[in-house]
């Protein structure tokens, strides 16, 4: 039974601990040398797993969801790096029952909240389905800190190589591609596959679950 309010992506964005909490996680992650885990990734997350839905047709209501879950993905770095994603369940589900949404709706991005990381997620639904791909897209040089250790740091080094990265859902053909434009002068893209191949498994794993291919494009080959 359904006794909450309609809770979206803006009153999420704009709730007092979500702001705290996003900033903070940043903030830890940044002491400890990671890539960029605050409001432009939670944005960009967002944006790109409402989209998916979306353009695959599965509803306002079912894609708002995913916008939300992809805003409060990374949120539990506040406690941990390791095991964020079950810290940023919980802490999702504090955020959201106190803004009031149903529970139906909070276990659905508890779901794909704490199923989006390659190492021990799964796409378990439609909405962890286009988390996952929305998350794993962000491949792209405005996420790197500082450019004083791209020559030791291979996470840092494909990120700044990467200038464009790209989701592309093609309805007709029921395909997801990842479109990346790599600069082989910074990193060869080896190195790519080297960190991010088992993200790319869980990419195609979640496509599959959302009825579609997924496709690997490199400075405009196909790869996978």
């Amino acid at each position: 039974m359904n006794n909450g309010k309609k809770v979206n992506l803006e009153d999420v964005k704009n709730y007092y601990r979500t702001k705290i909490y996003l900033e903070k996680a940043n903030e830890y992650l940044g002491v400890i040398g990671y890539t960029e885990h605050g409001e432009r990734h939670a944005r960009l997350t967002a944006k790109v797993a409402y989209n998916i839905m979306h353009c695959l047709g599965y509803g306002e209501h079912a894609s708002e969801l995913a916008a939300i879950a992809g805003y409060l993905h990374d949120i539990g770095n506040v406690v941990h790096r390791d095991y964020h994603s079950q810290s940023s369940a919980f802490i999702a589900s504090e955020i959201l029952y106190e803004l009031g949404m149903p529970c139906e709706d909070v276990v659905e991005i508890m779901a794909a909240v704490g199923n989006h990381e390659e190492q021990i997620g799964d796409p378990i639904s439609i909405v962890t389905s286009a988390v996952i791909l929305a998350d794993k897209a962000d491949v792209h040089r405005s996420r790197v800190r500082t450019t004083a250790m791209i020559k030791f740091d291979i996470h840092d080094r494909v990120n700044y190589a990467a200038r464009r990265s790209t989701i592309e859902v093609n309805e007709k053909n029921k395909s997801i591609s990842l479109n990346i434009t790599i600069d082989t002068k910074i990193s060869q893209v080896m190195e790519y596959f080297e960190i991010f191949l088992s993200r790319m498994m869980i990419c195609r794993r979640a496509a599959k679950f959302l009825n579609c291919t997924f496709n690997l494009i490199i400075n405009e080959i196909r790869l996978l």
